[in-house]
C-alpha cells in the first residue's frame, strides 16, 4: 500500500490539525500557510487524488465538499469568500489528495497573486 498523504494522517489523527468541521464524509482544517485571515481546507475522508481523477461514483462526495465549503464560507466570509481547487503540479497542487480551499476575511483581488 502507498504511503498515506499528509491529509490522511491528519484525518486519522496521526499528526495534529486545527479542525473547524468534521462529518462522516469530510473534514475542514485551517491551512498552515494561510493566504487570507480565514483559509480552510475541506478534505474528503475518502482518498480522491485530484479532481481530474474523480470518478462518477464520487459525485455525492464532490457535491458534499462544495456544500460544506459554502457553509464555512458563509460563516467566515459574510461579505464574500473564494473557493479554489488545484489540480496537478501546473495547477498549484501541493498535496495529492483532493481538497477545496476556502479563503475569506478580506477583499480578494482577481487575478490572485
Amino acid at each position: 500500500m502507498a504511503d498515506k498523504t499528509l491529509f490522511q494522517k491528519i484525518i486519522d489523527r496521526e499528526i495534529p490539525g486545527n479542525f473547524e468541521y468534521e462529518d462522516d464524509i469530510c473534514v475542514a482544517i485551517r491551512d498552515i500557510s494561510p493566504q487570507a485571515p480565514t483559509h480552510l481546507l475541506v478534505i474528503p475522508k475518502k482518498l480522491i487524488v485530484r479532481v481530474g481523477e474523480a470518478e462518477d461514483e464520487d459525485q455525492q462526495t464532490l457535491g458534499h465538499l462544495l456544500l460544506v465549503a459554502r457553509k464555512l464560507g458563509n460563516k467566515f466570509g459574510p461579505y464574500g469568500f473564494r473557493l479554489i481547487i488545484n489540480n496537478g503540479s501546473d495547477g498549484g497542487e501541493a498535496v495529492p489528495h483532493l481538497h477545496v480551499h476556502v479563503l475569506a476575511g478580506r477583499p480578494l483581488a482577481w487575478p490572485p497573486g
